[in-house]
């Protein structure tokens, strides 16, 4: 039986089963495990975390005063969340990156090993990834598009777990709903920590023989979660599925239309984004407004009220995206307007009529007075894709991200 009490109660022999609050108020990646020493004891209640979980059924009890359990999704809803400025939420969204990286870097690991994936370890991550783009939905989807070639596979399942949270708050649903959408998200890939490493890893275009064992990922990592436990069948079908598309012509089913539930299809769009916009050594990065006009240009790829949605999420011009302004000048987009998706804040660099750089300077198009205007995308292949994005994420760029 579950019982949420305050971690002051938590006492030797108590099994823990969860921590509540924050993930990034405690060094726990598993929080399963029956409290054995004082310094495990002494851990626990200097962390931070104020409540907690604990399984009476396989350790010790506490007074029947305790709080009634409760499911994860079900569980008291936290205080709401306040909206955040973009270069706030950034420092908060690096943090959570790092730590997200060790964790599903340890979680690949097992999966290595044979060892099958908890979905509960997840939860504490995906809640304060939800709650960051609950928070500012632009800061954490941006910058973990930002990954080195050793990151990728790893960071692409936080990038994409952000993505469906903040798709999923856009198609309406609830919250409950969106921690479902991001758990997704964040389990989509576990296929690939069982594909070869010399093909995961290959610096360049796989054969047609790499490509077919690739594409193999999806049910690999589908007979791997159902080994686990509380994994929801949301999450089992997304990793299983997103890779289907709406005309039929996707793996491993070719599924079509609605016959592909909704999250796969969220998790496709998310997906493929995240890939496209992310750099290779092997492929450079697509700028990220050219990547949305690519993607509504692919008929029968993705569902059209999905794909709508997820263009709201990030913007028409989302963070990162080179554009050319009416006055001749070039900017970079870092941070959307939320009463206006065609008139974002942009950091200006460049004179196009001079043909030299200027000082960069913020200027918010939305802004009541504002006398320019977002002419055009602008074609981003002339310039480093670092030097665009370090005028909207600074030194929180990642050491070895992109020439």
């Amino acid at each position: 039986m579950l019982k949420k009490i305050p971690v002051t109660q938590l006492r030797l022999g108590m099994h823990l089963h969860a921590l509540e609050g924050s993930w990034l108020d405690h060094p726990f990646w598993k929080t399963k495990f029956v409290i054995r020493s004082e310094a495990e004891l002494a851990k626990l209640q200097g962390s931070g975390v104020v409540e907690c979980w604990i399984d009476t059924e396989l350790g010790a009890d506490v007074e029947a005063a305790s709080a009634e359990p409760r499911a994860w999704a079900a569980a008291e809803p936290r205080p709401a969340q306040h909206a955040t400025g973009m270069d706030d939420e950034l420092q908060q969204a690096a943090k959570l990156c790092r730590r997200a990286h060790d964790a599903v870097t340890a979680m690949f690991g097992e999966a290595r090993l044979g060892r099958a994936i908890d979905a509960e370890h997840c939860l504490p991550l995906v809640n304060d990834i939800t709650e960051s783009v609950f928070r500012n939905p632009g800061a954490l989807v941006s910058l973990a598009r930002l990954k080195t070639q050793d990151d990728y596979t790893y960071m692409h399942s936080v990038a994409v777990c952000a993505l469906m949270v903040a798709v999923g708050r856009q198609l309406g649903l609830d919250e409950a709903r969106c921690h479902e959408a991001g758990l997704a998200g964040l389990l989509h890939d576990t296929g690939k920590a069982l594909m070869p490493l010399e093909i995961l890893n290959k610096p360049g275009k796989l054969s047609d023989e790499e490509y077919a064992v690739m594409k193999l990922h999806p049910q690999r990592g589908h007979e791997l979660l159902r080994e686990g436990q509380a994994v929801p069948e949301a999450a089992l079908d997304v990793c299983l599925h997103h890779h289907e598309k709406v005309d039929g012509s996707g793996y491993p089913h070719g599924l079509a239309g609605e016959g592909i539930e909704l999250l796969a299809r969220v998790g496709a769009v998310c997906d493929v984004y995240d890939a496209i916009t992310s750099y290779r050594p092997y492929k450079a990065s697509w700028d990220p407004a050219d990547s949305l006009a690519r993607m509504v240009s692919w008929k029968g790829h993705f569902d059209p009220p999905v794909l709508q949605a997820f263009v709201k999420s990030l913007g028409i011009y989302p963070v990162g995206s080179l554009v050319r302004l009416e006055s001749g000048r070039l900017a970079v987009v870092v941070e959307q307007n939320a009463q206006s998706l065609v008139a974002p804040v942009v950091k200006v660099f460049f004179s196009t009529k001079s043909q030299m750089r200027i000082p960069p300077e913020r200027l918010d198009l939305a802004r009541p007075g504002c006398q320019d205007r977002i002419a055009a995308r602008e074609d981003a292949a002339a310039w480093s894709r670092r030097e665009l994005d370090g005028l909207w994420a600074g030194d929180l760029c990642p050491k070895g991200y992109a020439p």
